[in-house]
C-alpha cells in the first residue's frame, strides 16, 4: 500500500508551477497595520460583546478590525507559503536506501522557512491565531456583517448598513429577512440596486460579472478582456485556496499522537486530508454569491462565453481553443460540439483543425483535478477513510443568449435540476423532543398531539382567537395587504390559479399609526402573534427563548374561471428549513432553505371558502399523514425540519386567510421588522401611559 500511494502523493506536493498553473496576476494587498497582528477571534468576541452591551461604535470598530485581521492573516499565510515553496522546492525521491531523505529534508526546510516567515509577518507566534471551528464557520458565513448591519442601523449610518447587509446576503441567499432588510435600508438611504457593494467580493467574480454584462450588450472585445482577467484571477484564487489547505487538518477518528499506524501512514493520512481539501477548492470557488446552487461550478462557462465572443470578433482559432476547453468538462454538449465543427470550417486552409487543441490553462487544471481524484479514490481504501466524489461539473444552466450555435441554429439551453452528490443529509434534531407543556391561556382547546397527527413535534389547538378577533383581523387584512407582498414581489408565488396577498406586522402598525386602518386592529395582529409564540415555546417545553424569524399575514383567493380540473396545490409540499427531496426520501438542510427556522405555526382566521386544507405528508410528498380543515381560531404548530413535510390543498372558491409564523432559537436570525415593531409598541405604550397620567384626578392620589 505504501508504494502505491507515496509516489503520486509526493509528486502532488511539488510546487504548483510544475503542473502548468497560470502565472499569478496582480493581487490586491492590504496595508499592514503597525504592531503585531491582533487575533481576529478576540476582536470578533469583543465586537459581539460591545454590540450586546449597546456600545455600537465600539462594536463597529472591533468587528471591522476583526474582518481586516482575518483578511490580513489569509494574505500572510498565502504569501509565506508561496515564498517558501519557491525558496525550498521539493524534488521527487529517487530509488535505493534512504532515497526519500532529501525529500524530507527539503520538506523540513520549507516548514522552517514558513514558520519563520509567518512569525515575522504576524509579529508573534502563529499559535495566537488558532481559532475554533465555530469562529471559522462564522467568518465563512460572513456572520460579522450581520452584526455590523445592525450596529450601523443603531448609529443611523444607513449606507454602511446597506453595504454590510448586502455583503452578508451574498453568502446567505436563503436569508429572506435579510433581503427584506436590504430593501428597507435602500429606501431609507436612497441607494439603487446597482450601487450595492459586496465587501468580500472575489476579484474573479467581479471580472466575470463585468464580462457577462458586456457580452449581453454585444460588446464582445471588452467582454473578452474581462473574461480573460476573470480566468487569471480564478486560478489565482484556486492557488490561494490550495495554499491555505496546507495548514493543520483534523483527524476525525483518532488523535495524531495516538495514531498506531506508523510514521509513514500518519504522514500519508495527514497529506491525504490536505489533498482532499485542495481537491475541493473547486467547490469553494464554484458557488457564485447570490446563486442558490451549492455546487454550480461556473469555470467552464468562462470558456463557453469566450468561444462565442472570440467567434464574433473573428478570432476563430481562439474560439476553437475555448470551445474544446469547455468540452473537457461537458464532452456531450451538442451545441458546443456543433460550434467546434463550424469553427473548423472557418479556418484558413493552411491551418490543420486537428492541430488546434483545448486551452492549456483548463487542460492542465482538469488534468490535475483528475489525477487528484484518482489518487484520493485509490488511497481511500488503503488508509481507511471514506470519500464520495461530487460531480464538480454539473450543469444547472448555461449562457442565456439566443445564439449559442454560430451557424444560426437556435437551440434552447437545457437546465439540469437536481441534487448534487455533495449535499448534506439533514442532521438529527439536537434538542430534546418534548411536548405537552401548559397552553398558558384560558379557553384554548387542545385537539391533537404528535401521535394523533401521525408525526413528530406537531400540535393542533382551537380557540386561540375569538370569533370577534377573527373578524377584526380579517377586516384589517383587506386594508393592508398587497399582492405578492413578502415573497420577493411574486404575485402568484405558489400557483397561478390563486391570488396571493400578504402583509408584515410592521406594515400593519405603520398603517395603523397613519390612520389608514384602526390602530387597535393593527395592534391585535402584533399581540396575537406574540400569543402564538408563547404558546409554541411553552407547549414544546423549550429550554431557550424562541424568537420570531418572520411574521406574515397571508390570504389566498381562488381566481374565477381557473378552477376547473385543477390538479395543483395552493402551496406545494415542502419543509420549512430544508430542501425536500421526495425521490431520495431526504431533506437537505442547506440554501436556499431557511435553515435557521426551528418551529412554525399557522393561525387561521376564517373557514368560508372551499378547499385549502393543510396537509402533512411522508417525505415522499405524496402520502398524506394528516389533513386539517382551517377555521377561525385554529392553530397548527410543528417543528420546521424534514420530519414535517406539509402543504396546502387548492383553494377552489373564496378566500383563505391566516397568520403564518416562523420561529428560530438563534437570536442572530431575529426578524428585524419584529424588533422595529417592538420599538413602535413601546412608544405607543409610553404615549398611552402619559395620557393616563395626565387624566388622573389629583385627589385620587391621596
Amino acid at each position: 500500500m505504501r508504494e502505491r500511494i507515496w509516489a503520486p502523493l509526493l509528486l502532488l506536493l511539488l510546487p504548483p508551477p510544475l503542473w502548468g498553473g497560470p502565472p499569478d496576476g496582480p493581487r490586491r494587498q492590504l496595508e499592514p497595520e503597525p504592531g503585531p497582528l491582533q487575533p481576529f477571534d478576540l476582536l470578533y468576541a469583543s465586537g459581539v460583546a460591545a454590540y450586546y452591551s449597546g456600545d455600537y461604535e465600539q462594536a463597529v470598530r472591533d468587528l471591522a478590525a476583526a474582518l481586516r485581521s482575518h483578511r490580513r492573516l489569509r494574505e500572510i499565510r498565502t504569501r509565506c507559503a508561496r515564498h517558501c515553496a519557491a525558496r525550498r522546492p521539493l524534488a521527487p525521491p529517487g530509488a535505493g536506501p534512504g532515497a526519500e531523505l532529501p525529500f524530507f529534508r527539503a520538506l523540513l526546510e520549507r516548514a522552517r522557512c514558513y514558520r519563520s516567515c509567518e512569525t515575522q509577518s504576524l509579529g508573534g507566534p502563529s499559535s495566537r491565531h488558532r481559532v475554533s471551528e465555530d469562529v471559522r464557520s462564522d467568518f465563512q458565513r460572513r456572520v460579522p456583517y450581520n452584526y455590523l448591519q445592525r450596529a450601523y442601523i443603531k448609529l443611523n449610518e444607513m449606507e454602511k448598513a446597506v453595504e454590510a447587509a448586502h455583503t452578508f446576503f451574498m453568502a446567505n441567499p436563503e436569508h429572506m429577512e435579510m433581503q427584506q432588510n436590504i430593501e428597507n435600508y435602500r429606501m431609507m438611504a436612497g441607494v439603487e440596486a446597482f450601487q450595492l457593494v459586496d465587501r468580500e467580493a472575489k476579484p474573479h467574480m467581479e471580472s466575470y460579472n463585468a464580462g457577462v454584462k458586456h457580452y449581453e450588450a454585444d460588446d464582445f472585445e471588452v467582454a473578452i478582456k474581462y473574461f480573460e482577467q476573470a480566468l487569471r484571477e480564478y486560478f489565482n484564487e484556486d492557488m490561494e485556496c490550495r495554499t491555505l489547505c496546507e495548514g493543520p487538518q483534523r483527524f476525525e477518528e483518532y488523535e495524531y499522537l495516538g495514531y498506531k499506524g506508523g510514521l509513514y501512514e500518519a504522514i500519508a493520512d495527514h497529506y491525504m486530508q490536505v489533498l482532499v481539501c485542495q481537491h475541493e477548492c473547486v467547490r469553494e470557488l464554484a458557488t457564485r454569491p447570490g446563486r442558490l446552487s451549492p455546487i454550480e461550478n461556473f469555470l467552464p462557462l468562462h470558456y463557453d462565453y469566450l468561444q462565442f465572443a472570440y467567434y464574433r470578433v473573428g478570432e476563430y482559432v481562439k474560439a476553437l481553443e475555448c470551445a474544446k476547453a469547455y468540452l473537457l468538462c461537458h464532452p456531450d454538449d451538442e451545441d458546443v460540439l456543433d460550434n467546434v465543427d463550424y469553427y473548423e470550417s472557418l479556418l484558413d486552409d493552411s491551418i490543420d483543425p486537428a492541430s488546434i487543441e483545448a486551452r492549456e490553462d483548463l487542460t492542465m487544471f482538469v488534468k490535475r483535478h483528475k489525477l487528484e481524484s484518482e489518487l484520493i479514490k485509490s488511497a481511500a481504501e488503503g488508509l481507511g477513510f471514506s470519500y464520495t466524489e461530487p460531480n464538480y461539473w454539473i450543469r444547472y444552466g448555461g449562457r442565456h443568449d439566443e445564439n449559442r450555435v454560430p451557424s444560426g441554429v437556435n437551440v434552447e439551453g437545457t437546465e439540469v435540476h437536481g441534487l448534487s452528490m455533495g449535499k448534506k443529509l439533514l442532521p438529527k434534531i439536537d434538542r430534546d423532543l418534548r411536548e405537552g407543556g401548559p397552553l398558558l391561556y384560558e379557553n384554548i382547546t387542545f385537539v391533537y398531539n404528535s401521535e394523533q397527527l401521525n408525526g413528530t413535534q406537531r400540535v393542533l389547538l382551537d380557540n386561540v382567537l375569538s370569533e370577534e378577533q377573527c373578524r377584526e383581523l380579517h377586516s384589517v387584512a383587506s386594508g393592508i395587504m398587497l399582492v405578492g407582498d413578502g415573497y420577493r414581489g411574486k404575485t402568484s408565488p405558489h400557483t397561478p390559479n390563486e391570488k396571493f396577498e400578504g402583509a408584515t406586522v410592521l406594515k400593519a402598525l405603520k398603517f395603523g399609526y397613519e390612520g389608514r386602518v384602526p390602530l387597535k386592529s393593527a395592534r391585535l395582529f402584533y399581540d396575537i402573534s406574540e400569543k402564538a409564540r408563547k404558546i409554541v415555546e411553552s407547549y414544546f417545553m423549550l429550554n431557550s427563548t424562541l424568537y420570531f424569524s418572520y411574521t406574515h399575514m397571508v390570504c389566498r383567493t381562488a381566481l374565477s374561471g381557473q378552477q376547473d380540473r385543477r390538479n395543483d396545490l395552493s402551496h406545494p409540499i415542502h419543509a420549512d428549513n430544508c430542501l425536500l427531496d421526495p425521490e431520495a426520501n431526504e431533506c437537505w438542510k442547506e440554501p436556499p432553505a431557511y435553515t435557521f427556522r426551528d418551529y412554525s405555526a399557522l393561525l387561521y382566521m376564517n373557514d368560508d371558502f372551499e378547499g385549502g386544507e393543510f396537509i402533512f405528508t411522508e417525505m415522499d410528498a405524496k402520502t398524506v399523514t394528516a389533513s386539517i380543515k382551517p377555521k377561525c381560531g385554529r392553530m397548527i404548530s410543528f417543528s420546521s425540519g424534514g420530519e414535517n413535510p406539509h402543504g396546502v390543498k387548492a383553494v377552489t372558491k373564496g378566500q383563505r386567510c391566516a397568520v403564518a409564523l416562523w420561529f428560530t432559537l438563534d437570536p442572530l436570525y431575529r426578524e428585524l421588522e419584529r424588533i422595529q415593531a417592538d420599538e413602535v409598541i413601546a412608544i405607543l405604550d409610553q404615549e398611552q401611559q402619559r395620557k393616563h397620567e395626565m387624566n388622573i384626578n389629583p385627589k385620587d392620589e391621596l
